[in-house]
């Protein structure tokens, strides 16, 4: 037994081996976590510090520690800087690898020389792949970018539905999930997806202070697109703009250039050398404005960038935080700001739309109770593409018609639903989460429409209840935000961010509401007549958010709570 407490042993490896002098607040308790073989699941901004929580414990265990991480280029920076402390303790095995460079990697993972090995979901899905992992006896599993898992998520990849099986395989070691957000739906995905027992969760980081926080409404499409020209005019680039298509991104990067400022379009519709071109020039500079879609996303680590508005209104507060959090990872003031339409809210329900296909569902469950294959098997037997199975079988492992058996085979229980029973809960359950995905397009639309501090907002949808106004959003700025009489109103101060940062300066006279007291705790259970069991997320004012399991978020209020008994207590 080490005598040497856990914390000391910690602090101890990440000056040895890291040259950290001091660990950032947070990140011990997680990493103790898994010196104790426990589940871990991180939720920190980019820039926070999560890779540290992984590498420093994986110092101090035996076996080696897995990364699964689904862009190349971010395992690249992240194997380059390990290496940079000690030469060959990180490789990679991937298609840009040959045999002889994978062959030479899994020996110095066998030898004890390396220490981490980056992989993506697609190789560890290989038979073949999995079982050379699974004889290395990794003492722990990584997976970045773990919202990925969450097929309702913002950034959805079916690869990653497979994580939780193939992690049983590899021994199940201690897995920590790392994301840059997630809420709290999000959040219990990737529990359920890639089967975390009690984890120990950590949360935080989420209000970035040196962002300044806007909204714009916009009448038309050209108001949008002058408004959104004059803002540009005024910055200090680099900076991105995100837009909802690919054709919208191409247009926008087009009228830019014929007004004189330089910028390119980015969407996946590009050809990958193309694309590659596109991203190494705005990373090295070369380029101060890139138009994007969402495809523009996981890997962006570019320290400088100076603004990221938006040209239409994002799908959830998920996507929002995500993609603005790429802007002043430098520290320094950074801009963001929403130039939206109430048209917006049709054009992403649009995109929320796409039920899975009833017959397709009744054919997989059929296929799957024929005995057990694998996955290229099931789709030789049902006819379906095997990228579209993997989503389908998502929804009908989650209503018990499928499971995986050893050697990652698929089969169905022993008491699954007949096909067509199966197919319909499916069904049900497709829009379960559909109603949960239309509830974050109602949540995005009321942050851009709000009088109301927008820092508390957003903070309000993860379930962090701030109890100040942030003092960094437009509305701040202006006065028109109020302050919750509930909690004592203590002195606070906002910074009015512009392209350089402004001393400290007192907030302007803030208006009081009525008061309203808080019926029931954050974080506590309530039922609603119609809509079930729900949690209370935050107060904003004399409203209360509640995230309720079968409707998604709802914005309620409190007046009308109490007065009308909408809620009571689970």
């Amino acid at each position: 037994m080490n005598l040497v407490p856990a914390p000391t042993r910690l602090r101890r490896a990440a000056r040895r081996d890291f040259g950290w002098e001091t660990l950032r607040p947070g990140q011990l308790p997680p990493m103790r976590a898994l010196l104790k073989q426990r589940d871990v699941l991180v939720v920190l901004p980019t820039g926070g510090g999560k890779s540290a929580i992984y590498q420093v414990p994986a110092t101090l265990i035996n076996g080696p520690a897995i990364v699964i991480s689904p862009l190349l280029a971010l395992q690249q920076d992240q194997i380059a800087g390990l290496n940079r402390r000690r030469a060959g303790q990180a490789v990679r095995i991937s298609s840009a690898e040959t045999p002889a460079q994978q062959r030479k990697a899994l020996e110095a993972l066998q030898a004890g020389t390396a220490r981490f090995l980056f992989i993506t979901p697609e190789q560890l899905g290989n038979p073949e792949r999995l079982a050379e992992v699974r004889a290395l006896r990794p003492g722990l599993v990584a997976v970045d970018e773990a919202h990925c898992v969450s097929a309702w998520g913002y950034d959805f990849r079916p690869d990653y539905l497979q994580l939780g099986h193939l992690i049983r395989e590899l021994g199940r070691p201690p897995i920590v999930a790392l994301t840059a957000t997630a809420s709290p739906p999000v959040r219990a995905d990737i529990s359920a997806a890639l089967g975390l027992r009690d984890p120990f969760v950590l949360v935080a980081g989420l209000d970035r202070a040196n962002l300044e926080l806007g909204a714009v409404h916009c009448t038309s499409e050209e108001q949008r697109w002058q408004r959104l020209f004059a803002q540009i005019q005024q910055e200090q680039n680099p900076g991105i703009v995100y837009s909802p298509t690919r054709a919208i991104a191409e247009q926008y990067a087009q009228r830019l250039v014929e007004k004189g400022i330089p910028a390119v379009a980015f969407h996946a519709g590009l050809a990958a050398g193309e694309r590659s071109r596109r991203y190494e020039d705005f990373m090295a500079d070369r380029t101060p404005v890139m138009v994007a879609t969402s495809a523009f996303g996981m890997g962006v680590d570019k320290p400088n960038i100076r603004w990221v508005h938006h040209v239409a209104l994002p799908d959830s507060p998920d996507s929002y935080l995500q993609e603005i959090g790429r802007a002043g990872r430098d520290g320094s003031p950074a801009r963001t700001i929403l130039f939206f339409r109430p048209e917006d809210v049709a054009l992403q329900r649009f995109f929320a739309t796409g039920a899975p296909d009833a017959k397709e569902l009744t054919q997989l469950a059929a296929a799957l109770r024929e005995g057990p294959t694998t996955r290229t098997g099931l789709a030789t037997r049902s006819g379906l593409a095997a990228r579209r199975i993997t989503s389908l079988l998502s929804l009908l492992e989650q209503v018990g018609a499928v499971e995986v058996g050893a050697g990652n085979k698929l089969t169905a229980p022993r008491y699954a639903p007949a096909p067509a029973e199966a197919a319909r809960l499916a069904l049900a359950q497709f829009e379960r989460h559909q109603t949960l995905r239309r509830s974050r397009i109602d949540m995005m639309r009321q942050y851009a429409e709000s009088a109301n501090c927008r820092g508390r907002s957003l903070l309000a949808y993860f379930g962090e209840q701030a109890e100040q106004p942030c003092g960094h959003c437009d509305n701040c700025a202006n006065g028109s935000v109020v302050v919750d009489p509930v909690v004592p109103r203590l002195k606070w101060y906002h910074r009015i961010l512009r392209r350089k940062s402004t001393p400290l300066v007192p907030a302007p006279e803030i208006r009081k509401t009525e008061d309203h007291d808080r019926p029931f705790p954050v974080s506590s259970e309530v039922r609603h007549t119609a809509w079930g069991t729900g949690t209370v997320m935050a107060y904003e004012q004399d409203r209360v958010v509640v995230l309720f399991e079968q409707v998604g978020y709802k914005t309620l209020s409190v007046p009308i709570v109490k007065k009308s008994k909408l809620l009571e207590p689970v």
